[in-house]
């Protein structure tokens, strides 16, 4: 298995593309630290994930606090026995327009967006220091960052931050084995910080399908294992091919 013997932290684990990437991990030989601020939820995907027979663990962490993530990332190094993939995967969106968004929505949304996996790549990439493992640092971005938008400007601002948080990571942890990328994903799952999903929305886009966790789970698969090797400071676009349409083009 290509994960087999690493221990890797997923962030926002307990729903929609993070609980993907746990179980998609775990199916390649990874134990899984599941992190999320909803105990019912982390506790529920350990455990399927321990039913399926893979290795799981869940750890309640609320991002948007310093201590709490130096907390989390010391906490499985200790229970789990190192660290070797971190993925940010937790985001919160605001859907607001700039006269509307108040300073403490622009905050928190930046904080959990963009500080958390600051913070969470800080620590991670200590233990990973620590211990001389092959690091890999996967950010969850978006199409997001790199367009404007008619709202969501805290949400907009804190992806477009991703983006070159990851390049900046990259260069800075390069000397340490470690090696970081994003993934670009557009309109994948449920929305950000909503549980349904509507598989018949239309969508806009060259697979003429809206995108499913799996899709982004396997790309960050890659990005973990040793099949990337070769792949350092990327963002790897996860779009269905948004990104390379025309504005106002349509795709059936």
């Amino acid at each position: 298995m290509k994960l087999s013997g690493k221990v890797a932290i997923v962030t926002g684990a307990g729903r929609n593309i993070g609980e993907e990437v746990s179980r998609v991990l775990s199916a390649e030989g990874a134990n899984i630290a599941v992190v999320d601020l909803d105990r019912s939820r982390a506790e529920k995907v350990a455990a399927d994930i321990v039913a399926s027979g893979g290795q799981a663990k869940p750890f309640i962490c609320d991002v948007a606090s310093e201590d709490q993530i130096r907390a989390t990332v010391a906490a499985v190094v200790d229970q789990l026995g190192g660290l070797d993939i971190l993925v940010n995967n937790v985001a919160m969106s605001d859907n607001k327009h700039i006269f509307d968004i108040t300073a403490e929505e622009w905050n928190r949304t930046l904080a959990i967006t963009l500080t958390a996996p600051f913070l969470f790549g800080k620590y991670a990439a200590q233990a990973m220091v620590e211990h001389a493992a092959d690091g890999r640092i996967i950010n969850v971005s978006s199409t997001s960052g790199y367009y404007g938008r008619d709202r969501a400007i805290a949400y907009t601002a804190a992806k477009g931050g991703v983006i070159n948080l990851t390049r900046s990571m990259a260069i800075q942890l390069a000397p340490h084995n470690i090696r970081v990328n994003s993934v670009v994903p557009n309109k994948i799952g449920s929305p950000v910080g909503k549980d349904d999903f509507d598989p018949t929305r239309p969508v806009s886009n060259l697979r003429g399908r809206p995108g499913v966790p799996a899709d982004l789970a396997k790309a960050i698969l890659f990005l973990a294992s040793d099949d990337s090797d070769f792949i350092a400071g990327t963002d790897l676009f996860v779009d269905g091919g948004v990104s390379a349409m025309m504005p106002g083009s349509k795709q059936s």
